[in-house]
């Protein structure tokens, strides 16, 4: 289908603003996305000489276009819900819920074990979300830890844990944009470079550690602290009923779901054919993803039929609830992939606020600096990493070559994908951020506001960190100084939040 590219000026930037701003001001998401990309094809509609109908016309083409480029998302999305339903209903999750609750008795420890299973999953940050919130949710729910808290680590170990792992389909996705004899290699020289990553991780870990939360996080933990005591009580009638299932009744199809992932990616990309296996799982991911998930439901139906957990009606009545239960979340991302479609190939949001680095006469030590706070903006406002770092890294690659600064070629890439994550991280219409909320079950404007301050926080040690790499053109005085900046931080803004509790 397509549409012709027309630059319309700072007015480009108008709809992710209004669906931002909508959402967060009225707490409803999908007449904010709608509205936004309402707004934005009115202004292409208008640029281009065509009349209101033509706007109207062009909605549903552009979401049509993209429903179709995410077809194996979609399928994938609801392949997944339906095995985590089904684990649910067998007793699965309930079983163990039960046992990881006699492991993980603190609040600490159950914090840490998220944090590290997100770290384990680093093929895909969409297959990242809905699976460690699939498996730690229970363990949280009984320990009364909020599930915006849940949403959080689960958002910090997708996205920026998945930039810096060398083997995942955003390292194949980022080598592939880099016009390096190597690019593979130029992306791994980013990794130190990388600061919202690395403190990203820090900052879970910490928190996790020390308890130390603050803003309206804390408020949500408190309150999930506050509940513990009707949860008790229902706790204890539903003790007296053993539960149907077992641990492996989660933890098998959900085992061989990640494996049959991995295959299918490498699969779908040849590398049984001789293809690398890094450029393999890059190649279409959401196939082989999907591959993985459809074993996981072969998987679940071997295991529950035939001990009679559920019937065959039942069996498949749950996938269809499954299947029905992601269609709120799955509209949200239908929204978002629109008004990004109508942002990045339409109206120009992209190159309006790429062009402020191409324009800017400032000295080179600052322009890690410069490409971190604009690349932040524009995946915010596009809730893309991919599409953003897709446009900004030519654009990097140029300036340096054109300046002689191939120095400064690794440490401004390296802040390109810091300020790509932060804006994906925090954006409320980032897919990453919507699958967050989806995966803890946590409302997904809660999850944005309680984390929002907490991404901010990193993102703004960083932007220190760049002025430091960019002169110094070295990571590890940046990374050092941006660790102690950040905890001192925490502990700044945890006595703040403590003392407006206290003169409340």
């Amino acid at each position: 289908m397509g549409f012709e590219m027309i630059n319309t000026g700072w007015v480009s930037i108008l709809p992710p603003l209004i669906a931002i701003a909508l959402a967060l001001l009225t707490k409803e998401v999908y007449s904010s996305l709608f509205i936004g990309v309402v707004s934005g094809m009115l202004i292409y509609s208008f640029a281009a000489g065509e009349s209101i109908f033509a706007a109207i016309a062009h909605i549903f083409d552009m979401m049509y276009e993209k429903i179709s480029d995410n077809a194996y998302m979609i399928i994938f999305l609801a392949l997944l819900w339906a095995v985590v339903t089904l684990v649910a209903k067998s007793g699965g999750s309930e079983a163990y819920g039960r046992w990881a609750g006699r492991k993980l008795k603190s609040r600490k420890s159950a914090g840490l074990a998220t944090s590290l299973l997100g770290v384990l999953i680093f093929i895909d940050d969409g297959f990242n979300c809905l699976t460690v919130g699939t498996v730690m949710r229970p363990i949280f729910d009984r320990l009364r830890i909020s599930r915006e808290k849940l949403a959080y680590i689960i958002d910090a170990t997708a996205a920026p844990v998945c930039i810096i792992a060398p083997v995942s389909s955003w390292a194949v996705a980022v080598a592939s944009e880099v016009s390096e004899t190597n690019g593979f290699h130029a992306f791994l020289s980013t990794i130190p470079y990388n600061l919202y990553a690395l403190l990203t991780i820090v900052m879970v870990i910490f928190i996790s550690l020390s308890g130390k939360d603050f803003g309206p996080m804390k408020k949500a933990e408190q309150k999930a602290l506050k509940d513990a005591l009707k949860a008790e009580k229902n706790e204890e009638e539903q003790d007296d009923a053993k539960p149907r299932g077992k641990v492996i009744d989660l933890v098998l199809p959900i085992v061989v779901l990640i494996i049959c992932a991995i295959l299918g990616m490498a699969y779908v990309g040849g590398f049984f054919d001789g293809v690398a296996f890094s450029e393999a799982i890059g190649y279409n991911p959401t196939a082989g993803l999907t591959l993985g998930a459809f074993a996981g439901l072969l998987t679940a139906f071997i295991m529950y039929i035939p001990r009679k957990l559920m019937k065959a009606k039942e069996f498949v009545e749950n996938i269809v609830n499954g299947i029905g239960s992601i269609v709120p979340p799955m509209l949200i991302l239908i929204l978002s992939w629109s008004l990004g479609g109508v942002c990045r190939e339409m109206i120009g949001t992209g190159e309006f606020i790429s062009g402020f680095v191409s324009n800017a006469n400032l000295p080179l030590g600052f322009l890690p600096f410069l490409i971190f706070v604009v690349a932040a903006l524009m995946s915010f406002s596009m809730g893309t990493s991919w599409g953003t770092f897709g446009l900004l890294i030519p654009i990097v690659t140029m300036i340096c070559a054109a300046a002689g600064a191939g120095d400064y070629l690794i440490p401004t890439l390296g802040a390109t994908l810091a300020g790509s994550v932060y804006g994906d991280h925090c954006s409320p219409i980032s897919d990453t951020t919507i699958l967050s909320s989806t995966g803890a079950q946590c409302n997904h404007i809660r999850h944005v506001e309680t984390q929002m301050p907490y991404a901010t926080l990193v993102a703004v040690v960083c932007a220190v960190g760049y002025l430091i790499a960019g002169f110094t053109l070295t990571p590890w005085i940046a990374l050092i100084v941006g660790i102690a900046l950040l905890i001192a931080a925490i502990f700044f803004m945890n006595r703040y939040t403590d003392q407006k509790e206290i003169e409340a």
